[in-house]
């Protein structure tokens, strides 16, 4: 989403002022106490009510996302997510922007694979002003043709320094390549092509098929309660159709593991990604892969590949691993930038270290560390109200329930170094597809089994 540097200014000295004005009151995430609000109109969402700051933050998600992207018209969704504040109902581009920063309104709309999903923070007293300018947005957004050339052309422009950022053709080869055929092959932002094609039209199509009642999921924090935040529900979102006609999207597996991928660019640095088979998040082994994952290389400063990799031989500044979720894949993923002379010697030690983790697993000390931290460190996802907000909506998004907050360590003390051990070995089972771009030395690329 477009956004002026002055509203940027405005928003930031309106909410500075608020929270001056009252004492900040931070809650543990064992505190927090949601509740589940249903609208008159039948709007479900879940509400963290919090009076100590006169701010209220609203996150919201629809599915859909890139995959409802027509055909040869990539990157539709993203433009939708930047034209939706460009003029809606009586208001045009200056005018909504506007009254964003009279209001001091914080909006933003963005797209994933999976979903469309927006957040608005606003205060408590400009509530109907600033909800009237998310209702606009969601349901009279005008999408006209002016608007969508300027906003396309600042797209084109990004597309184009991604042609020669190391780090986003890493990405998009191994997206293209792992999901080949696949919607989650497409780049969300579009590419250079498609872009130019997607009209007004296609815009409000777009609009019309995502935006419905039927798949939307809702999580608000702050100063508001139930009766009021089910008016709201119903004034944003009540006009919405029931549903829409989405797509078919069927699971799929990344494909090519084993292969290597190297492509020449002329830069000091090569990008290194790799990603093989993960494991889903309501399989009963992901809070251990979880786990597994912090101990190779999401524990930052206290992995085994940033000790190997970065501490003991100064091969790269960062080093880390992740699991990556979607609602028709799972992914184990790992990334570095590296010297073209030491991209080799880099690779080959994260490659040694996942097989090593894969073929032995954690220890018992590395285990208990592990869970230890990362139930010490979930409380810092609690103390804003956007962090809350945006928590609160994920866990709906994964399905794990209204009192999942509360039972997760226990979840996490229940992992046993078998169970560890266990989901190790799932983790990018055959292989992991590998790109590399920059200008490697002794680095080629390979077929899988090469």
């Amino acid at each position: 989403m477009i956004r002026s540097l002055r509203h940027l200014i405005v928003v930031a000295a309106v909410f500075a002022a608020a929270v001056l004005a009252q004492p900040v009151q931070i809650q543990s995430a064992h505190a927090t106490n949601i509740e589940r609000v249903t609208s008159p109109g039948g709007i479900e969402a879940w509400l963290v009510r919090d009076t100590s700051l006169p701010l209220i933050a609203l996150n919201f998600s629809f599915l859909g996302g890139a995959n409802e992207d027509p055909e040869g018209k990539a990157g539709t969704g993203y433009m939708v997510s930047s034209m939706l504040d460009e003029g809606a109902g009586p208001l045009d581009s200056r005018g909504f922007h506007q009254q964003l920063e009279e209001n001091a309104v914080e909006l933003r709309f963005s797209v994933t694979h999976d979903y469309f999903q927006g957040s608005i923070k606003l205060l408590r007293e400009r509530q109907d002003q600033s909800f009237e300018l998310l209702r606009l947005a969601l349901n009279e957004a005008k999408f006209e043709d002016a608007a969508t050339a300027r906003v396309a052309s600042q797209i084109l422009a990004a597309l184009r320094r991604e042609t020669t950022d190391p780090g986003s053709i890493a990405g998009r080869t191994w997206w293209n390549t792992a999901f080949a055929g696949h919607p989650y092959a497409r780049p969300n932002n579009g590419t250079l092509t498609s872009v130019p094609t997607i009209t007004g039209q296609d815009q409000k199509d777009y609009a019309r098929r995502v935006f419905t009642r039927a798949h939307l999921k809702v999580a608000a924090v702050g100063d508001i309660d139930a009766a009021g935040l089910g008016k709201v529900l119903d004034r944003v979102f009540g006009a919405l159709p029931a549903s829409g006609e989405l797509r078919s999207v069927p699971n799929a597996a990344p494909r090519e593991v084993g292969r290597r991928i190297v492509s020449q660019l002329n830069v000091p640095q090569a990008v290194i990604r790799l990603g093989g088979v993960g494991i889903p998040r309501k399989d009963p082994d992901f809070m251990a892969a979880y786990l597994v994952n912090h101990i190779l290389g999401g524990g930052s400063f206290t992995s085994r590949l940033y000790d190997e990799v970065r501490e003991k031989r100064g091969l790269a500044y960062g080093v880390y691993s992740y699991l990556l979720n979607l609602r028709h894949t799972s992914m184990f993923m790992a990334s570095t930038q590296t010297s073209a002379d030491q991209t080799r010697e880099a690779l080959e030690l994260i490659e040694l270290e996942i097989r090593r983790m894969v073929d032995e697993g954690p220890t018992d000390a590395e285990l208990a560390k592990a869970k230890a931290y990362l139930k010490g460190a979930y409380a810092l996802n609690f103390d804003t109200s956007t962090k809350i907000a945006s928590m609160l909506l994920q866990i709906q998004l994964d399905d794990l329930g209204i009192d999942y907050i509360n039972r997760r360590s226990a979840i996490i003390d229940a992992v046993t170094i078998e169970d560890a051990r266990r989901a190790a070995k799932r983790l990018a089972s055959g292989g992991v597809l590998t790109t590399v771009v920059g200008q490697p030395k002794n680095l080629a690329s390979r077929e899988p089994g090469g």
